[in-house]
């Protein structure tokens, strides 16, 4: 996806780099620069756009939630090659720990080697392998987006808006934070969703303006745990470095012309349909973008898009709800949704009769694809 100006980025929490440019919100540096030798087709279309154009830094994918636990894994990627894959969620308790010991080394490896998505499940694991794939599938989307923004020349404005991190699910519940940066600073940090109920009522009364005040101090993910609030603390950092994710991978939107670049910062990548009308556009990349996991009364719904020539050619729900009568309404709603994103080009599209909050579910995550594709 070509666009016309670059981004300065300010480096937050490494020294990671693309082509010079450097980072708006900073991704955690490599600390295995040289393992990882071939390039696989994900990298090298994230290197696309001409020489130097190759991305480095970090990228969280998109937390997957399975039968066992949420699955999220984090790449490292240098000149344009994962050159590290970890696990920020994975499935823990009983034998879950087990299982999880012996796939997730052996998964972070097969990422190494084939430098994508596209690696055999580890025996044993079906669901943790399952969950790991799209986590890393959603990460090599966001490195293909924010790739646009080493591409033109330099000189662009700084990256202003608002941008909200995935969900990171705790023991004592979800945490998710919505950072807001001018000029590439983050200038305001608060959480969209906490822990609550009982005492974590309190705890997240003491912990949250904490942490919304260190973000803001250090202009980073690497900020101290509350002490008494360790979970809560590290669902923060996980949806703030997502957040991050997400303003890198902004910048190419913000090349694209005015009207997008205004797009962050009326809209909030919030659980709201409100975005639908700016991203009734078609998508201006080439690829394929995974939205964001959203919650509904019934489940998860994700959505992944197939972008070709500016125009959407195929999406596929990536979750959906399912058990009891939920499997007839999904089997029913989601080719019918599949069908109009691919007929509407956006995410403007009508909800399915009999499945209201799996159509409005569709419909999120569908703009979230949307966003990273650049429509």
């Amino acid at each position: 996806m070509k666009k016309s100006h670059p981004l300065r980025r300010v480096v937050l929490a490494g020294a990671a780099t693309v082509s010079g440019i450097v980072l708006l919100l900073s991704l955690k540096p490599s600390s295995d620069p040289g393992s990882a030798q071939a390039a696989g087709a994900a990298a090298q279309e994230a290197a696309q756009g001409g020489a130097g154009a190759a991305v480095s830094g970090a990228i969280t994918g998109d937390a997957s939630q399975t039968q066992y636990g949420a699955v999220q894994v984090r790449v490292t990627v240098s000149n344009g090659k994962i050159t590290k894959a970890e696990t920020v969620q994975a499935p823990k308790g009983g034998q879950s720990d087990q299982i999880t010991a012996d796939a997730v080394p052996k998964l972070n490896q097969a990422a190494l080697t084939a430098q994508s998505a596209d690696i055999d499940a580890v025996s044993g694991a079906t669901f943790t392998s399952e969950g790991y794939k799209k986590s890393l599938q959603s990460a090599i989307d966001k490195m293909k987006a924010s790739a646009g923004a080493s591409q033109g020349a330099a000189g662009a404005a700084p990256v202003s808006g608002t941008f909200d991190g995935d969900a990171a699910q705790t023991q004592y519940g979800a945490v998710q934070v919505r950072i807001t940066v001018s000029n590439n600073q983050i200038t305001k940090a608060e959480t969209v969703q906490a822990p609550k109920g009982g005492q974590s009522d309190q705890i997240t009364a003491d912990a949250v303006p904490k942490l919304n005040q260190a973000v803001v101090t250090k202009q980073s993910p690497d900020i101290d745990a509350v002490s008494g609030a360790t979970y809560t603390s590290t669902g923060y950092k996980q949806s703030l470095q997502s957040a991050i994710d997400k303003a890198n991978a902004s910048a190419g939107a913000q090349g694209s012309g005015a009207q997008e670049g205004s797009k962050a910062p009326e809209a909030p990548k919030a659980p709201e349909a409100s975005k639908t009308p700016e991203g009734s556009g078609n998508a201006q990349a080439g690829g394929t973008f995974t939205g964001e996991a959203v919650q509904t009364q019934y489940g998860t719904v994700q959505v992944r898009i197939t972008v070709s020539g500016g125009k959407i050619t195929k999406a596929e729900t990536v979750q959906a709800p399912k058990g009891g009568q939920s499997d007839q309404i999904t089997a029913d709603a989601v080719p019918k949704l599949n069908r109009a994103a691919v007929a509407a080009g956006s995410a403007d599209i009508d909800a399915v009769s009999g499945a209201t909050y799996t159509s409005g579910g569709y419909k999120e995550s569908l703009q979230s694809a949307l966003d990273q594709a650049g429509g």
